[in-house]
């Protein structure tokens, strides 16, 4: 399960990605070595060009020309050499980028809903938007400088060694006080940088379930505890930025006061040496970006350090362990649906066991009930059927063929899945109840929406079947958006129906039309279905009742009340007034 160090590494992770577009990387780091490493020249050509103009008339006209426009031909091509190095890196930058959110919105496609009870919403939407951002600005911006600064330093370098080598000894003595504040806050700047992500993540979380959740938060009058609250995580972003800043900034004053101590000690050398104009302000010259390098390959350790907490987090997201894995050689599910069998089924969660030893058969057109207390297994028990989780142990099969040996699709084309929290996107209504297919057919849609007991809403509504539904359905209400949830799963017209507690929490009128639609789906069809209200599955051909996990009494519904035992406890209290 964990990948071995080396691939722990992110830095080393990101160089992999880059090799896929290398021939580009490498143009691109060519011309920015062209660009830094020509400074050699355009400095030797700027002394030049200086000496030329001062020399008061012993230098010709023309040829004082053509030292003008050979510097004016060194900064044209090194510019474009910048422009196209720049072009080709960011290009590299962003497809690393792009493809860092593909492969991570790909994985939580593929990863089990266990995963997502464990990690806010907020949290994933931080690791895929924000943390990428940060890669690409590290991707982007210091690749870049690295391609081009090591060479403008080198270039500077060479040229102050190779105009006073005495000189260069002296203006080299002050490096190493450059270099050790960059290595010093570089692992602080990586650590605020990864802290201040999960933090920006806990804010994401926190806006998100304020905004899905103000209803709740005004009926509570609890606005002034959701701003504390936001306060709080926003203070601790700050907090973590303003370090970095602090971290990041601390390298630029230090160099500035370097430089200037190198730039008075040559005004002096100047004198005492008589150097021609020229010698001095190309040195000077050469000196002043000898120092830029290294200004900027600070920032770009520092740039880095702050892109590895964000890549950490994304490396760590596509590392996750995929629990659930599909069969590349499965095969697809055919149609009738013979039998769903359980075979000594367990199934564990954080260590905690779920379900104890299931040992449960359903023929084809068979309708059960799961009943029982809450956290007693049922909504365990009936996700193991489209393979949302493995069992820990035992079997579930269908046809008498493994779970396991079925393709995710071929499965799930013959499910229809109908929740309690019924989600609908963002989209018109026809597109949510034909959800899951490329192309439509409104026959189908308007015949599904009329067996739902939806037709007569949406026909009321100004654009019918057009109309967009608001994020999460929220232009609909409780029992409308039941009834679109169920229209959809009569489209999807699958022989194996799950209802997980369809019409629980909805008022009297929208339950009889939801459970009248209901009736219409399960027509035909292999159906489990678990209920909290127990007048919706009395006419269930089988009842079964959990109970810590166990399934401990079935039979029908007179069958189990006669039983006297869990069955009609709950009946008893549900029914006692």
């Amino acid at each position: 399960m964990s990948a071995p160090q080396q691939e722990k590494r992110p830095l080393r992770r990101l160089y992999r990605y880059s090799l896929r577009y290398k021939w580009r990387l490498t143009l691109g780091m060519l011309l920015g070595a062209l660009t830094g490493g020509s400074i050699f020249g355009m400095l030797g050509q700027m002394k030049d060009a200086t000496d030329e103009t001062f020399s008061f008339g012993t230098v010709s006209l023309p040829t004082l020309y053509i030292a003008c426009a050979a510097l004016i031909l060194i900064f044209l091509v090194r510019g474009l050499c910048r422009y196209s190095s720049v072009y080709l890196i960011n290009w590299v930058g962003f497809k690393i980028v792009e493809q860092l959110r593909r492969e991570s919105f790909a994985k939580l496609q593929k990863l089990q809903l266990g995963f997502y009870s464990k990690h806010s919403s907020g949290e994933l939407m931080s690791r895929v938007t924000n943390d990428t951002t940060m890669v690409q600005h590290a991707v982007s911006g210091v690749v870049t400088d690295i391609a081009t600064q090591p060479f403008a330093l080198a270039g500077s370098l060479g040229y102050i060694i190779y105009t006073d080598w005495k000189l260069a000894i002296l203006s080299l003595v002050a490096f190493p006080l450059c270099i050790a504040p960059v290595l010093i806050f570089g692992r602080k700047v990586r650590k605020y940088a990864r802290q201040s992500q999960e933090h920006l993540a806990d804010l994401s979380s926190v806006l998100q379930e304020n905004v899905s959740g103000v209803r709740v938060v005004k009926a509570f009058c609890t606005e002034p505890h959701e701003e504390e609250k936001f306060d709080h995580e926003n203070r601790k972003v700050f907090g973590r930025l303003i370090r970095i800043v602090l971290a990041r900034n601390v390298n630029e004053p230090l160099m500035e006061t370097v430089s200037a101590i190198g730039f008075a000690g040559l005004l002096v050398y100047a004198n005492q040496s008589n150097m021609t104009v020229g010698e001095f302000i190309s040195f000077a010259a050469a000196l002043a970006m000898m120092y830029q390098p290294i200004k900027m390959l600070s920032k770009v350790h520092m740039e880095i350090q702050k892109a590895m907490g964000s890549a950490e987090r994304i490396f760590n997201l596509l590392d996750e362990p995929v629990d659930v894995v599909e069969n590349p050689e499965g095969e697809a599910l055919q149609a009738p649906i013979e039998q769903i069998a359980f075979k000594n089924v367990c199934f564990s969660y954080n260590d905690e066991q779920v379900l104890h030893n299931i040992n449960l058969s359903i023929r084809e057109g068979e309708k059960v009930a799961l009943v029982g207390s809450s956290g007693s297994g049922k909504s365990t028990l009936v996700s193991l059927v489209p393979r949302f989780y493995d069992p820990s142990s035992g079997s579930v099969s269908i046809n008498n063929t493994d779970l396991k040996d079925l393709t995710f699709k071929g499965l799930r084309n013959q499910i229809a899945l109908v929740t309690q929290d019924t989600f609908l996107f963002n989209d018109t209504i026809a597109k949510n109840i034909g959800y899951g297919e490329d192309t439509i057919d409104m026959e189908r849609i308007l015949d599904a929406a009329k067996r739902a007991n939806a037709h007569d809403f949406i026909e009321e509504m100004a654009e019918g079947y057009q109309t967009r539904v608001g994020e999460r359905g929220g232009r609909l209400s409780g029992g409308q958006k039941q009834r679109l949830a169920i229209a959809r799963a009569i489209y999807r017209d699958a022989p194996i129906l799950i209802l997980d507690e369809a019409t629980n929490a909805l008022d009297t009128e929208s339950e009889h039309l939801v459970q009248s639609a209901i009736n219409q789906v399960m027509e035909g069809r292999t159906s489990i279905a678990i209920a909290h209200r127990l007048s919706t599955i009395q006419h269930s051909d089988r009842i079964l009742v959990m109970q810590e996990g166990r399934i401990v009494e079935e039979g029908n519904h007179q069958a189990l009340l006669d039983q006297n035992g869990v069955y009609r406890r709950l009946y008893d209290i549900q029914f006692s007034a």
